[in-house]
């Protein structure tokens, strides 16, 4: 239910939103002194301390720019996806957005509806880790800056392992299986997982598929549409393993992930062990609950014996910020001012993303993000989130048969012909 507030909250904002930057053409007034320009930002910082430093960057951007005016639309992922597919199919776009690069990026620059900014940022470029810039350059363009980075591992309750009798988080996944048993058998519930939004649940067969099939055969299910090969069913057959075991939290297939009874608050209260999720779980799970404190560990997520990728490959993503096409130029002066070293350092050092820029390692202070940014410098593969990687049609079809897989509705053998038939007709 709350969801579908969300979205017609959401689609009475769209309503009021020009796209584009429409409004703001860049003009001089009468006097000489700059048009007022008014900035249309959406993003999906909804949780500290990013909330309140990212309106603190748009008022130091205002104050430095008083012909500019930025109204921020900010909305959870699902929402926020839901709510820029309809307007980019539209062919427009807000000023300035969030955008996780990839597959989804790739379709908007070919509908025209996002900016090249290449000369704009040329200066700045170099700024940037590889990494980070990776996921919105492509062909030799560059259609937006990075604002963080990170990767998907699991944030567990150093207590509840103790209580059940867990010394070292699982290296394996057979290991892991055994853990989850051993706390089910002390009373405990192992994983809190938001079942009702569907991409915390693809994080484990993405996974599983890549320490399975490895990083190269999910590259090349991007190109030859086929996601039926026997180690994706053997990736499903073992989220089916995981499932069997009854892992999750009562009620997971109703839960949301940042509501105060969803995933992150049900790790945050003490309520489930562990959840597989990015860099930004500790910020959320502080904002949604009590929050773990020392009690919060971060494992990355186990080899699969026997399985074709390396333990060393990350799969994650990070947060960027593109230009609408037809906004002002002050667009692009605002996410160059959001990337700056002093400006985007300060995030870092709140915890709430991680470095993006060359030299920013020394402002991660907290142990644990300072282990994923570790394990990120000494990747030995990246791949992106599945739902953003892939076209969006596609990655939604992961969500959703990854979903039926968990709530034992679908076959994994089902989900691999799912998928694949999706990816076929959207190749055409």
């Amino acid at each position: 239910m709350k969801r579908t507030l969300v979205l017609v909250a959401a689609a009475v904002l769209l309503a009021g939103c020009g796209g584009g930057g429409g409004e703001a053409a860049p003009q001089q007034s009468a006097g000489g002194a700059p048009a007022k320009v008014t900035l249309e930002w959406w993003h999906l910082s909804t949780a500290e301390p990013l909330k309140s430093l990212w309106a603190q960057r748009a008022k130091e951007f205002e104050a430095k720019n008083p012909n500019v005016t930025i109204k921020a639309t900010v909305l959870e992922n699902e929402a926020y996806k839901a709510k820029l597919t309809t307007i980019t199919q539209s062919g427009n776009a807000p000023d300035v957005f969030a955008s996780w690069g990839g597959g989804v990026l790739k379709q908007q620059i070919d509908a025209g509806v996002v900016k090249d900014i290449s000369t704009d940022v040329a200066d700045v470029l170099p700024s940037f880790t590889p990494a980070a810039l990776s996921a919105y350059q492509l062909d030799g363009k560059t259609y937006g800056l990075p604002t963080d980075i990170g990767l998907v591992g699991f944030w567990y309750n150093k207590k509840l392992f103790e209580k059940a009798g867990i010394t070292e988080p699982p290296a394996t996944w057979s290991a892991f299986l055994e853990d989850v048993k051993k706390l089910k058998a002390a009373g405990i519930t192992p994983i809190a997982l938001a079942g009702k939004e569907k991409w915390p649940g693809h994080y484990y067969w993405a996974y599983l598929a890549l320490r399975i099939a490895g990083l190269d055969a999910l590259k090349q299910a991007a190109v030859d549409h086929d996601f039926t090969k026997p180690d994706f069913v053997t990736a499903g057959q073992q989220v089916k393993a995981l499932a069997d075991l009854q892992p999750f939290q009562k009620g997971f297939l109703g839960a949301a992930y940042s509501t105060p009874d969803g995933q992150s608050a049900t790790v945050s209260n003490g309520k489930a062990a562990m959840e597989l999720m990015g860099q930004w779980a500790p910020s959320v799970q502080n904002d949604a609950g009590k929050g773990l404190g020392d009690d919060l560990g971060f494992f990355p997520f186990p080899a699969v014996e026997g399985g074709k990728g390396s333990i060393g490959d990350a799969f994650g993503g990070g947060g960027g910020l593109t230009v609408g096409a037809d906004a002002p130029k002050e667009a692009v002066d605002f996410v160059k001012f959001m990337t700056e070293m002093g400006n985007h350092s300060k995030a870092v050092e709140s915890g709430g993303v991680l470095p993006v820029l060359k030299g920013e390692e020394s402002a991660v202070k907290d142990p644990n993000l300072k282990q994923v940014a570790t394990l990120l410098a000494g990747a030995s593969g990246y791949q992106l989130y599945l739902d953003q990687a892939y076209p969006p049609a596609v990655g939604q079809q992961v969500n959703d048969s990854v979903a039926e897989l968990i709530a034992g509705t679908k076959t994994p053998e089902e989900v691999g012909a799912d998928i694949s038939e999706v990816a076929k007709s959207e190749a055409g």
